[in-house]
């Protein structure tokens, strides 16, 4: 424990030192000698990205910078969009899962960000910049996500993605049903996949009756002027699904069997619901067909299956099955420790799946983004977007690849180089202070002889 509190101390230090440079309006960065991945066009060997304050204002060779740019010489290295992370779980405080009641929609992720999360820092190491972190998936309808920059050694509130769209997260199967987790005692209504559905249209259908009393209730209220008929019981749970019914809220839903993400997809259309994503969806590649006539994506692992029985129906290589079927297709972690290694699985796509490598970056930049609706900020490497960039030694889908430089709105805020130079000094410096420490115990024991 002594020894992670000493590790957050170091890497805050470590931030505030290195991050000389800040994106200010009236600053400039540009990186030149970069094999630059755009995503949205042609990967440009030897070129440069000029950094006007957050944004990218030029992407090309030979790129002269004014005299007050501050210039980074990548010396060859791979420059690719900062990696998204659509479905992750970092950076909340108290818990994922809200179980005291089997719908929770009325929980939100905003209100326990955690920004001192020591995984922020972590996932930066692995050239991720922006995350949708969310409720967990043990309720048929959980509590509200919230996408985040990683801005780290921000306040909460500073690494909000401004914009992004609202969204919540729905779960069927064995996890909202509880079958690898209920203990003795603590059996709760739906036990069974049907029943899970059930529990969703009738708490859509509650909703549905919440919303007709309201605009009942308003029409009273127009018609008799000077007269105030009492407003039905203000409910924030039904709040929220009335706010899901308006179309207000992106649906996240967590699922992996075909079957019931079938099913599901009937029920949001009958509901005029906006159902973005499955959440890891392994049996998605089944439905492929289905998938894209109702533009739904799939939110992913790469080779994580058969770990419990729902997951069992599947195959390493369904990443690649959906996206060359037209499905929109994120790889995700869903895990501090595969976040910080995204790019090795996406990898894993094109060896044995026969992605292309462009398509297989695109499932960690422009797919995830598009699914969280940021698209239009991030994502590719192209003027007038955020200049959230991640840096790698060797290609990034190379095995040997490592994140050497991740850039969040034009700002440095992880340099492995800077990193490791700085926490080797901290190291001679604490040897020293140990030493130090050591010579009055030495001269005493002397003086005792």
């Amino acid at each position: 424990m002594k020894k992670n509190i000493l590790l957050s101390v170091f890497i805050s230090v470590f931030i505030l030192a290195g991050t000389s440079f800040s994106s200010g309006a009236e600053n400039s960065l540009l990186l030149k000698n970069g094999n630059v991945i755009t995503i949205s066009g042609e990967t440009i060997m030897g070129g440069d990205i000029l950094i006007k304050g957050r944004k990218i204002a030029e992407v090309s060779k030979n790129i002269q910078g004014g005299p007050n740019t501050k210039i980074i010489d990548l010396e060859g290295k791979w420059v690719m969009p900062g990696i998204i992370d659509s479905h992750s779980h970092i950076a909340i405080e108290g818990g994922v899962n809200e179980m005291g009641s089997l719908m929770t929609p009325e929980v939100d992720i905003k209100d326990v960000i955690y920004p001192e999360d020591i995984n922020i820092f972590y996932a930066l190491t692995g050239g991720v910049t922006t995350i949708h972190t969310m409720h967990g998936s043990g309720n048929p309808i959980g509590g509200r996500g919230i996408v985040l920059k990683l801005r780290w050694g921000k306040s909460a509130e500073e690494m909000i993605f401004k914009g992004a769209p609202l969204t919540i997260k729905w779960a069927l199967g064995e996890n909202p049903k509880r079958t690898n987790f209920s203990l003795p005692g603590q059996a709760r209504y739906p036990k069974t996949r049907m029943g899970v559905e059930a529990s969703i249209r009738n708490e859509l259908e509650r909703a549905k009756d919440y919303l007709s009393k309201w605009e009942d209730y308003k029409k009273t209220l127009k018609a008799k002027k000077g007269q105030k008929p009492l407003p039905p019981r203000k409910d924030y749970r039904l709040e929220v699904i009335a706010d899901m019914l308006r179309g207000k809220y992106w649906i996240r839903c967590h699922g992996y069997q075909s079957e019931e993400m079938l099913s599901i997809l009937h029920l949001c259309e009958e509901y005029g619901l906006k159902l973005v994503c499955f959440e890891h969806g392994l049996e998605g590649y089944r439905i492929t067909n289905e998938l894209v006539k109702h533009k739904v994506a799939v939110s992913t692992f790469a080779d994580f299956w058969s770990y419990k029985w729902e997951a069992y129906h599947t195959m390493p290589h369904a990443v690649a099955l959906m996206a060359q079927r037209g499905v929109l297709v994120a790889i995700n972690s869903d895990d501090p420790e595969r976040m910080r290694h995204l790019f090795v699985d996406a990898a894993k796509a094109v060896r044995f799946g026969g992605l292309s490598e462009l398509e297989a970056l695109k499932t960690l930049t422009i797919n995830p983004a598009i699914i969280m609706g940021i698209e239009k900020q991030t994502g590719t490497i192209e003027p007038g977007k955020d200049a959230d960039l991640a840096v790698f030694n060797r290609h990034p889908l190379d095995p040997y690849t490592v994140c050497q430089m991740t850039l969040v709105d034009g700002e440095v805020y992880f340099d492995r180089a800077k990193y490791l130079e700085d926490r080797k000094k901290a190291e001679e410096e604490k040897k020293k202070k140990e030493e130090e420490a050591k010579k009055p115990q030495e001269k005493k024991q002397k003086r005792e002889v």
